[in-house]
């Protein structure tokens, strides 16, 4: 089975509307799945509604998960905008 990539980290902001928008078009230029998981939630990063339904806020402990051909890349991207 292949390995997926995660990686843990602490938001420094609390993401409004526009800033969410932007996570999902950047999860969406990826091929790999990428999920964001806080505690038990875990969502598709590409959702809008169910990113949105996390309401990230600052100093919250995420992990953002990819698998699939860039997905190395992909938790990169994600994590820059996030911590």
């Amino acid at each position: 089975m292949k390995e997926l990539v995660s990686k843990t980290i602490k938001v420094k902001n609390t993401l409004d509307t526009r800033q969410v928008a932007y996570l999902v078009q950047c999860a969406g230029q990826f091929k790999s799945d990428i999920r964001i998981e806080e505690d038990e939630k875990r969502i598709n990063a590409k959702s809008i509604m169910g990113t949105i339904s996390l309401a990230i806020k600052e100093d919250d402990n995420i992990t953002v998960v990819a698998e699939g051909v860039d997905e190395a890349k992909a938790v990169e991207e994600i994590v820059k905008i996030l911590a």
